[in-house]
Order: C-alpha cells, then structure tokens, then sequence
C-alpha cells in the first residue's frame, strides 16, 4: 500500500507540506494545494492506509495530520535490498559479456 500511496504526485506533495511543516490541516492544504476539501480528505484517508501518517487532535474541531515515525522504513529496506540484488546481477552479466564467448562464462551464439 505504501508504494500506491506515494505514486500518487499529489500525495507525494502532500508528504513533503509534512516533512517542511511536521504537520498541518485540511484547511492549510487547500490553501495551498489546487484542489478541493473533499479531495485533500480523501488523499489524507489513502495516506493513512498506507500507515504513512497520523492524525493528531488539537483543541477543539482542529485536527492536524503528521507523519508516522519510521513509517517509510520497511519500504527503504526492501528497495534497498532490491538494488543490492539487481546490482549484482548487473556485475554479472557486465563480466560474462566483457570476458565473451569461451571464457568460462555462458556460451554464445551458434556460429
């Protein structure tokens, strides 16, 4: 769900309001997102889901939306773990494909 919730540019926008401000509204971000309420709370509702962020009650109506600590690290570690992967399989071919045919490494074409 985290790597849906983050595909989305406007969310991603969103995040980053978080990240600069530690948190803020549904108000603060229709002021400064071109969209509406409904679709501030819906993008917020998809960010929740996805454990990305929290809501916090303030005094009052107010309700303010932070991110959720560590939130991002299970996602961080499988994309690391996923380029230590392709890397060394790029290590690989880059060698098999510099040594060539008859080296030891997979055959080629038939001639």
């Amino acid at each position: 769900m985290v790597f849906g919730a983050l595909a989305d540019p406007t969310r991603r926008l969103m995040l980053g309001t978080l990240l600069r401000d530690g948190a803020t509204s549904v108000p603060a971000l229709t002021a400064e997102l071109p969209i509406t309420r409904q679709a501030i709370a819906k993008h917020l509702a998809v960010l929740g889901e996805a454990g990305l962020i929290e809501r916090r009650f303030g005094g009052g109506r107010a309700v303010h939306y932070q991110l959720r600590p560590g939130a991002l690290s299970p996602a961080a570690t499988w994309m690391q773990e996923a380029d230590s992967a392709w890397a060394g399989r790029l290590d690989r071919l880059k060698s098999a494909v510099e040594q060539g045919p008859g080296a030891g490494g997979p055959a080629g074409p038939p001639a």
